[in-house]
Parts: C-alpha cells; sequence; structure tokens
C-alpha cells in the first residue's frame, strides 16, 4: 500500500492530482484518500517524511544528487540508474520491485504486461515493420523539430508495439542515451523515410505544420499519416509508460495508430 506519492503535474483532467488508471488501482485498493504530495514545484521533504515510507520509488524521475541524499535520510530510495527520464517500464518494475523485496511478483508483472502488448498489437498487423518517429513540432516555432529518440520510453513502447524507428532519423543520433534531440527544419528531409510521426499536439498544429513550406513536405505530413495527441491529456501522459497507463489506454493508443497506418495506401 503506497505511503504517499506526487501529483501528477501533466495529464490530470480532474484536479485530483491523480491519473486515471492511478485512480482506478487505488480504488481497488481501497484507499479512499490517498496521501498526496503537492510537490509539482520541488520535492516537499517534510511530507515524505511524514509519510513514514519504507522504501522511496524514484526509478522513473529527474531527482537530483541532493535529492536522494536528502530523501536517502528518510528512507532507502530506488533510483534511476544513469540518465533521467529515461527508465523503461520494465526497468521501473525491476528496480521497484527489487526495492520492495518483491522479485517474483516484478518478474510476473513483465510477463502478464508483455502478454498484454503482444495480444493487443496482433490485432494492428499494419503497424509490424512500419518506420516510425517521436517528432514535436511548435505552432510558435516552425523552424525547429523536437524528436525523442529510442533512448526515451516513448519512442521504446512504439517499437515494442512492432515498429522500428527511423533509420535517417537514427543516423542524426550522436549520443545514444540522450533521449530527445533537435534539428532545423531545413532537415525535414530527414523524417522523409518515416511511415508514421507521433507528437504531441492537435489538428490546429497539423494544418500549421502541413502548410509550412518545409515540413509540408514530409510524406507523412502529406499524406496524413501522423497521431498527435492532445496535450495535457491522460494518453498524452501514458506516453511515458508503465504498467498501469499501458493496461488503461493500449487499446485507444492502438486505434489513433492504426488509423494513421491506413493513410499511407490511400
Amino acid at each position: 500500500m503506497p505511503a504517499g506519492f506526487s501529483a501528477a503535474n501533466y495529464g490530470v483532467q480532474d484536479g485530483s492530482g491523480l491519473l486515471p488508471w492511478t485512480a482506478k488501482k487505488l480504488k481497488e485498493l481501497g484507499v479512499e484518500k490517498p496521501n498526496i504530495f503537492q510537490d509539482t514545484d520541488g520535492l516537499d521533504f517534510e511530507a515524505i517524511s511524514d509519510a513514514k515510507p519504507d522504501v522511496i520509488l524514484a526509478a522513473y524521475s529527474g531527482i537530483t544528487k541532493e535529492d536522494y541524499d536528502i530523501l536517502s535520510k528518510i528512507a532507502p530510495v530506488v533510483a534511476y540508474q544513469t540518465t533521467p527520464w529515461v527508465t523503461t517500464w520494465r526497468e521501473q518494475i525491476q528496480y521497484n520491485a527489487a526495492g520492495m523485496g518483491m522479485k517474483a511478483e516484478g518478474e510476473q508483472l513483465i510477463k502478464d504486461t508483455e502478454k498484454l502488448i503482444k495480444e493487443k498489437a496482433s490485432k494492428y498487423p499494419q503497424l509490424q515493420g512500419k518506420k516510425v518517429a517521436w517528432v514535436n513540432f511548435s505552432a510558435k516555432d516552425l523552424s525547429k523539430i523536437n524528436l525523442y529518440t529510442p533512448a526515451d520510453p516513448r519512442s521504446a513502447f512504439l517499437i515494442e508495439l512492432g515498429m522500428v524507428y527511423s533509420e535517417s532519423v537514427a543516423k542524426q543520433i550522436t549520443d545514444p542515451s540522450k533521449y530527445s534531440m533537435n534539428l532545423s527544419a531545413e532537415n525535414a528531409d530527414i523524417l522523409n523515410d518515416a511511415d508514421l510521426l507521433i507528437g504531441y499536439g492537435d489538428e490546429k498544429l497539423y494544418q500549421a505544420v502541413k502548410a509550412d513550406p518545409l515540413l509540408g513536405k514530409i510524406p507523412a505530413i502529406q499524406r496524413g499519416s501522423v497521431v498527435f495527441i492532445g496535450n495535457g491529456t491522460p494518453l498524452a501522459a501514458s506516453g511515458n509508460p508503465n504498467p498501469l497507463s499501458i493496461a488503461y489506454t493500449i487499446d485507444e493508443y492502438l486505434e489513433l495508430i492504426g488509423g494513421a497506418i491506413t493513410k499511407i495506401n490511400e
């Protein structure tokens, strides 16, 4: 049972501080009034200490060395291994399960989640082998392109669904450990081999990108094989997957991707 946890600062639409899959699981556990730390502007060390946790789970986080040292005085800390914000859902389970002395349960959860992903993805054979890139555009400045690399959990999950990362984009990655990189729109042709583009945004952003003299030449943009996920939505938050978010959103996610893929041959 969780002693407490940080309020989600992205993807929550009801002001509860809880993502829908977290709220669902808490309800299943019979937790009516969860202890939520209002620490979106920085960790509330006092509240964390008052919760008297046996272990502090921060495998997928951006805690600093200073944060770690302070938290370690409260309870043992499970942190990311080398780089913040790149811990995959499997690694999250492995690290957290080990930290809680629940290795066997963690291994079973991984198997169950892998089975779910495989079963759901099998319903969308058109995804298999398609080249994909996670690309973020900003309507305020279309001269720049932000991409998530295969090191990022969002891109890694797309690969797990059966797609492959764009080869031409992969060749531009100079540091495999970095989860993102930026490109100039003048180099937009790097995305020409992508069958599918995924990113955060809406129809208004898509139309702006499509009308751009450089970005509008990208084949995936021209044909509409693009999935823009609404900013601040639960689905957007689930882009960084964990077992609960995967089970909650995978049907919606695959339906969007499958629909975009069908436009390749139109």
